[in-house]
């Protein structure tokens, strides 16, 4: 097998998977290991306790509570190709680090509910997807329960996200009365067995029959055959063929349908993200501040930082950063430089990830995530190559939607707050802003789960036990103008100002109305909801 680093990067399909909470995403991630020939059984994810645990799933609140609030890479080797599936948080308090995972992906399969359809949180991921021109893969799932009509279904895709819905196969029947599908192409019928008596979930399916012959007849009855027949071909008729082009420029979808809890229709998703999912493609960056575009095929060893994520092994209280390789091949014990320090770091232990399991990586290519150990040296955003003049556009930190004080109970312990909550910080869990004026810590996130969350990892992690409180302020905004500018308006409102781990300058509001008000008084400061890290 060819180790050019085109020919690598062609057969790399780098995934995120995007739904709604409770639409059977991690579900989904696990069958897709299982058909992936990743794991040998899929986890049990609707068991209680312990067994809740999924491959994805390795944080202990996460395991406690069967939600994903931490974005995992998990790859594996299937059919020729070389997966990086992204697993994404679904819950809306952890979109930011949803967004940031999505900077990673070159395709997306969006889940939905097939009693459900697109829910507020799909289309908030979706809106992600489009601005960063993402494939997207539909996959509707729990056909094996009471499901809207998937005519409905498409016309909901078409409208709300003004995207061509373009049916790869078409159910017979939902819940009690599902029977299998029809693939739209082969004219192959793919029978779905009812599982009895205690038989796993993923036993297997009969295998496929010919729609028009005579074995189909052990499947269906003669009404559902002719039901099914007449649906066929209304889709067929009313809806575009599907095709790779429109699909990768982002106008039309592949619609499967399935049961990723029975293991149903994710064989087929898989060979489906295999066979139109785009590999890596060429990324704009800036070489020595002039715009330029990095091919996956190009010598030179590139990446950027998208994700950091502390302590995922308790016992080596370790610090990953993630590294999405743009071109290239890294091997072991390679030189790297960041872009904004151009300092150099051997990436000694680099790690391929399974979750939380992980092995050496010895080489690794454009589209391959990589593991790198280090003790805050690297941050989101961060730009790596051989050279270090090589720049990727910067990930952005958006405005938190609540604020908090925190302190902790025992006063001895301030100074491990301190580095606990930078940490936590430097991973893009939540910012942190050290007001100018008072010694207590403000810790901004999108909603109450993050706070939980936060507290939980304090306490486990760094055995700190924490109080959040009311924070006299609502709204923080990241201060951009003529410096002269900016140091005038920080000197005037020292009590209402603070900085964040950059030591950026951020005005802390007590509300919308007051950010307005002083943005009127002061039109030559900007106060800005985002900030791309240099």
């Amino acid at each position: 097998m060819s180790t050019a680093p085109a020919a690598e990067a062609a057969r790399r399909r780098t995934f995120a998977i995007i739904s709604h909470p409770d639409a059977g995403k991690t579900t989904l991630t696990e069958n897709i290991l299982l058909a992936g020939g990743a794991i040998r059984a899929a986890g049990a994810v609707r068991a209680r306790g312990e067994n809740r645990r999924t491959r994805s799933d390795w944080m202990k609140i996460e395991r406690e509570r069967g939600i994903s609030v931490s974005a995992s890479v998990m790859t594996f080797d299937h059919d020729g190709k070389m997966f990086n599936l992204l697993d994404t948080p679904g819950h809306e308090d952890f979109s930011e680090d949803t967004y940031r995972t999505l900077t990673a992906a070159d395709a997306a399969i969006m889940v939905l509910d097939a009693a459900k359809g697109i829910e507020p949180q799909t289309l908030k991921l979706f809106e992600v997807c489009r601005l960063r021109d993402i494939p997207i893969i539909t996959f509707i799932n729990k056909m094996d329960r009471e499901a809207q009509d998937p005519i409905e279904l498409l016309d909901e895709i078409a409208s709300k996200l003004a995207l061509d819905p373009a049916p790869l196969y078409w159910p017979a029947g939902s819940g009690g009365r599902f029977k299998g599908m029809l693939d739209m192409r082969e004219g192959m019928f793919i029978p779905y067995a009812k599982r009895t008596g205690g038989a796993a979930d993923d036993e297997g399916h009969p295998e496929p029959v010919a729609f028009a012959g005579n074995s189909i007849n052990q499947f269906l009855e003669d009404a559902e055959k002719a039901e099914l027949e007449e649906q066929a071909e209304l889709v067929g008729g009313g809806y575009p063929t599907f095709e790779v082009q429109s699909f990768l420029e982002g106008h039309m979808t592949p619609v499967f349908f399935g049961s990723a809890l029975r293991h149903f229709g994710v064989k087929q998703l898989l060979a489906g993200i295999g066979a139109y999912a785009p590999s890596p493609k060429a990324m704009k960056a800036e070489k020595n501040g002039e715009p330029t575009s990095v091919e996956p095929g190009d010598k030179e060893v590139s990446g950027f930082v998208f994700k950091v994520q502390a302590n995922m092994d308790p016992n080596h209280r370790d610090r990953i950063a993630m590294l999405r390789l743009t071109s290239g091949r890294f091997t072991r014990g390679m030189k790297l430089k960041a872009q904004n320090t151009g300092k150099a770091m051997s990436v000694n232990a680099p790690i391929m990830f399974f979750a939380s399991d992980r092995e050496l990586a010895e080489d690794a290519f454009a589209g391959d995530v990589i593991g790198i150990p280090n003790h805050g040296v690297l941050r989101v955003g961060d730009s790596l190559s051989e050279s270090g003049t090589l720049r990727f556009a910067g990930l952005p930190n958006f405005a938190p939607e609540i604020l908090r004080r925190v302190r902790v109970k025992d006063p001895l312990k301030a100074k491990h707050l301190k580095k606990a909550l930078e940490g936590l910080a430097e991973e893009g869990v939540t910012q942190l802003f050290r007001p100018m004026i008072g010694s207590d810590f403000i810790v901004g996130a999108v909603g109450q789960l993050q706070f939980e969350v936060m507290a939980d990892r304090l306490s486990n992690e760094y055995q700190l036990d924490v109080i959040f409180e009311n924070s006299p302020f609502a709204e923080a905004r990241w201060l951009v103008g003529e410096r002269a500018a900016v140091e005038d308006f920080v000197d005037k409102h020292k009590s209402a100002m603070g900085q964040d781990i950059d030591e950026a300058p951020v005005f802390l509001g007590k509300s919308a109305w007051e950010i307005g008000y002083v943005a009127d008084k002061y039109p030559k400061v900007r106060f800005e909801r985002t900030k791309e890290r240099a």
